[in-house]
């Protein structure tokens, strides 16, 4: 049974041809969720804190403002086929409003969410690390505390 469900999941990387044409806003749908699980894991591994806090200082990293600020400084670091992706999530007909954000912030987000999901898909590890890394130590001043380690 559980053979069958792992064999269900096609854990191959996508070429860079499957990954132009794939819909931004799929990008962005793995993205928020591979997102959400390295911040996660950081707030866990960095805080010390009740679960409602650490959900509380999760928060403060995937909102759309915070992502928003986090692309915006990672422009210089990517490359042009990057940037691209980003523009391409960005720039996606929203369907649902955003919930607690302007909508600059959420379609900036979204382009990121884009970004991270494409390197996931492709299997770029290093890079998709190296660009979390970034965006968490320019967005952690402005959420550390005492609380932290």
């Amino acid at each position: 049974m559980l053979k069958q469900f792992v064999d269900k999941i096609d854990r191959r990387k996508l070429s860079d041809d499957e990954v132009k044409m794939m819909n931004a806003l799929k990008l962005a749908y793995i993205g928020d969720a591979v997102y959400e699980v390295y911040i996660r894991t950081y707030v866990m591994n960095n805080y010390r804190s009740s679960v409602n806090q650490l959900n509380k200082r999760g928060v403060s990293f995937v909102k759309a403002s915070a992502q928003a600020r986090i692309v915006e400084y990672l422009k210089p670091y990517l490359t042009e086929a990057e940037w691209a992706v980003v523009m391409r999530g960005r720039n996606q007909k929203v369907s649902t409003p955003a919930k607690n954000a302007n909508i600059k912030d959420y379609k900036m987000a979204t382009g990121f969410e884009a970004l991270i999901g494409l390197l996931h898909l492709k299997g770029e590890k290093e890079r998709l690390e190296e660009l979390i890394i970034h965006g968490i130590n320019h967005i952690d001043p402005e959420v550390a505390s005492d609380e932290k380690r």
